[in-house]
């Protein structure tokens, strides 16, 4: 058995939490503790009920998730959030979660782990630059805008939408997970040609079109799912004994 605060400390440490700026409601770090030990960890996108109940079934000790169970900011512990932290205090489940550190970091972050998974040539670097830090990568590439398309269902596992107002080939490729596509028109201005991230609002697709850019929606969820992963394998890593598996529990956005 491992030391809660020793994982959480680590985890800490190693996403540099509290040097990067988040939503109030993301409540980077530890979120519910438990009795101090853990064997297995689960990773998850969510921390909903659904994922709270199987990781509780599963015997997990710690879930990591990226979406908190907070997002709402100060609310009455009732219905779905007091059926949650009864389940999880009942079963002795802790709960970590990181957002925006987790989208950001070079090694875990889902930006880049994202880029990685679509199996291109170019060094990705970061870029998009908000409050000091950078909130993507991006990569100067050269490929039919269709077989970036075919690479990036393999990678996600996810049909992806796509707005195609920008070249048929791709030069310059900007990834940000989640749901970056309100800042399409900021975006454009960087000089990528293609974007690629999880949503966005309705009027993003004709404004990508407007602006000469290749839009490409490959799901919130589906885009997510690379940094927990990398942050539960990194601590099984780092502390012997561990074990850890992935909650899959899509939402199709």
């Amino acid at each position: 058995m491992t030391d809660l605060h020793d994982l959480v400390h680590a985890a800490n440490e190693w996403l540099t939490l509290d040097s990067i700026p988040d939503y109030p409601g993301a409540l980077n770090g530890l979120q519910l503790e438990n009795s101090g030990k853990v064997a297995k960890i689960a990773a998850a996108v969510d921390a909903c009920l659904p994922v709270i109940e199987e990781a509780c079934a599963s015997g997990v000790d710690l879930l990591v998730v990226h979406h908190g169970l907070f997002w709402q900011g100060a609310q009455r512990i009732e219905g779905g959030l007091y059926r949650k932290l009864k389940r999880a205090m009942d079963h002795d489940l802790a709960i970590y979660s990181a957002h925006l550190p987790l989208d950001l970091h070079p090694d875990l972050g889902n930006n880049i782990l994202l880029y990685e998974a679509l199996g291109l040539d170019a060094a990705a670097v970061p870029f998009f630059p908000w409050k000091g830090h950078e909130m993507g990568v991006r990569a100067t590439v050269d490929l039919p805008r269709e077989e970036l398309l075919r690479k990036v269902a393999a990678a996600t596992g996810a049909t992806p939408h796509l707005c195609p107002g920008g070249p048929a080939r791709v030069r310059e490729i900007g990834v940000i997970t989640g749901g970056a596509g309100s800042q399409i028109h900021d975006l454009a201005a960087t000089g990528i040609d293609t974007f690629l991230t999880g949503e966005g609002p309705h009027w993003s697709y004709t404004a990508a079109e407007e602006l000469g850019l290749n839009l490409i929606y490959a799901g919130h969820y589906a885009t997510e799912t690379f940094g927990v992963k990398a942050l539960a394998a990194r601590w099984a890593d780092e502390f012997p004994g561990l074990t850890t598996t992935f909650i899959d529990h899509p939402t199709g956005l």
